[in-house]
């Protein structure tokens, strides 16, 4: 088992959540994981991450499988302008390589916002720290395990 995947499973039974792990064959697209599991493309959550270009911080955005973040709308949010955060940020802040980024087992504290179509399940679906692993989790419990604000920052479709 990874590092990643340990430290995603330690995090969840740490907060009392008995973690539904998945390895699946592929899980790199909100797409893919939805079909991998059988669930609708909204419950999958999707961790987008940015980087704040003044401060140069990493910041996450949590958001239902078939949103796309709005950038002005994030920006708004985080008080600066944002930009394209690379892997080394990505890792460096949180841990994971890009494609598998949990929203839970970060190795520093990273602010972050959650949409609320998250909310409207009784079950969604995350990372779990690789490209091939998801877990199952109640997303009301998001909130607490990581700090996420409920926040409208998705593009109106």
């Amino acid at each position: 088992m990874s590092k990643s995947l340990k430290r995603v499973r330690a995090a969840l039974e740490d907060a009392g959540v008995a973690p539904e792990i998945l390895e699946v064959g592929a899980a790199r697209t909100a797409a893919e994981a939805a079909a991998s599991v059988g669930c609708e493309i909204d419950q999958i959550a999707k961790s987008i991450i940015y980087r704040a270009t003044a401060s140069g911080e990493a910041v996450l955005f949590l958001t239902a499988g078939g949103n796309r973040v709005d950038d002005d709308a994030a920006a708004a949010l985080v008080g600066e302008p944002l930009g394209k955060a690379d892997a080394e940020l990505i890792r460096a802040q949180t841990g994971f390589a890009i494609g598998g980024v949990a929203p839970v087992g970060h190795i520093n504290p990273i602010r972050a916002w959650i949409d609320p179509r998250l909310l409207d399940f009784d079950v969604v679906w995350a990372a779990a720290g690789t490209p091939r692993h998801v877990f199952a989790i109640a997303p009301g419990r998001l909130p607490d395990l990581t700090g996420a604000v409920p926040a409208e920052f998705v593009v109106k479709q």
